[in-house]
């Protein structure tokens, strides 16, 4: 019984609803967007950010009457299997063609990657140190049952939180901050699980903030973005409402969203800002820790595996509702769109989750696809 009370969790009063879009984190007031209501902050960010671009241009001794091309990189959810995207990219350097990307977006497994892709070649090796290094107790650490019952996930996250903090470094947030001040993006998706909301986390911003909390708060978005509600502890963030402190509970981006970009009407929306330059062509590449056609599986009469394969069966539908939501925005905005998936021509089977074996055969298989030169499919139906 005493550890039953032990085990019972507390926290600060979650943000009202009346005022969940108020609630700020102290000490970095653009830290995020609700992009699901506003997209008015971030427009006003997004103008900001081109301006910077221009000066760094200018600085350079470069100057546009356009903007310049742009290329913007989203990577997918996908729990072990976001080692394919880690091929991918470690791949496309050694071809010779990757591009720096304006914008990098990352959720669940892909924010795991983002902040590297985003800081670019010369930050590989440590995508490539992650992936090598990874398994499932450098992950999630299990409960055990009686635990489990009076806590708030069957595993912590602890040694996720581990392994983030080993990489993302104060260093690491100065070199994100150097890219920031160029008016690059980084944006990480979480769920409000209060609100039951998307966020977006403008990581930049929070690198870039100075805040005391800036690091720590940095981490949690990544850890937060990964935690499968129920099976992993959520993140408790504060934030606060003229000046009275609350807490929200955040959980796996890919809960509402397996792979974003930016919303609907944003770039007409800046095109209309006064002042703003045109920008003379888009590219989006879209990374899916996934495979597009749906995965068979015999499926046991148990209550476990008949709720876990219904669950893992509408992530999978959602996944590609995602991707035919960019490339109806690519098609609006005249963009390039160019995706990469997990082929059906790859077919090792895993034995488990974060089963090191199955990780490093599809990293290989995404590299040598890549170092050759990935045939990126043009649609989602391609």
């Amino acid at each position: 019984m005493n550890m039953l009370r032990e085990g019972c969790l507390q926290r600060r009063e979650a943000v009202p609803q009346t005022l969940t879009e108020k609630a700020v984190i102290p000490g970095i007031p653009d830290a995020r967007y609700w992009l699901d209501h506003d997209l008015a902050p971030f427009i006003r960010d997004a103008t900001l950010a081109n301006h910077r671009e221009v000066e760094a241009l200018d600085s350079e001794g470069l100057q546009y009457d356009m903007l310049p091309q742009a290329y913007y990189l989203a990577v997918s959810g996908g729990g072990d299997a976001g080692t394919f995207a880690a091929g991918i990219i470690a791949g496309w350097t050694l071809h010779g063609t990757r591009p720096m990307f304006k914008v990098v977006t990352g959720i669940s497994a892909g924010a795991l990657v983002a902040p590297f892709a985003y800081l670019g070649p010369e930050y590989d090796r440590i995508i490539l140190g992650i992936c090598s290094a990874i398994g499932p107790k450098d992950v999630f650490r299990s409960r055990n049952m009686l635990t489990r019952l009076a806590s708030d996930g069957i595993a912590d996250s602890k040694p996720l939180a581990r392994l983030i903090a080993k990489y993302i470094t104060a260093e690491v947030l100065v070199a994100i901050t150097a890219q920031y001040a160029k008016g690059r993006l980084l944006m990480i998706g979480t769920t409000d699980l209060d609100a039951g909301r998307p966020v977006t986390w403008n990581m930049g911003a929070i690198a870039s903030s100075g805040a005391p909390g800036a690091l720590d708060l940095f981490r949690n978005i990544m850890v937060a973005s990964m935690s499968i509600p129920g099976a992993v502890s959520p993140v408790m963030i504060d934030v606060e409402v003229d000046g009275k402190q609350f807490q929200e509970m955040h959980v796996d981006g890919g809960v509402l969203t397996q792979v974003f970009l930016y919303p609907p009407g944003t770039v007409m929306a800046l095109n209309n800002v006064i002042g703003a330059r045109i920008r003379r062509e888009r590219h989006f590449y879209v990374i899916r820790n996934g495979k597009l056609e749906p995965q068979w599986s015999g499926t046991k009469r148990r209550t476990l595996s008949i709720g876990g394969r219904a669950i893992s069966t509408l992530i999978q539908t959602q996944g590609i509702s995602d991707l035919d939501r960019i490339y109806r925005i690519a098609q609006q905005d005249g963009a390039d769109f160019n995706l990469a998936y997990i082929g059906s021509d790859f077919d090792i089977a895993r034995n488990r989750k974060f089963d090191g074996e199955y990780m490093k055969r599809l990293f290989d298989y995404a590299f040598q696809l890549s170092a050759k030169g990935y045939p990126w499919h043009k649609s989602p139906n391609a």
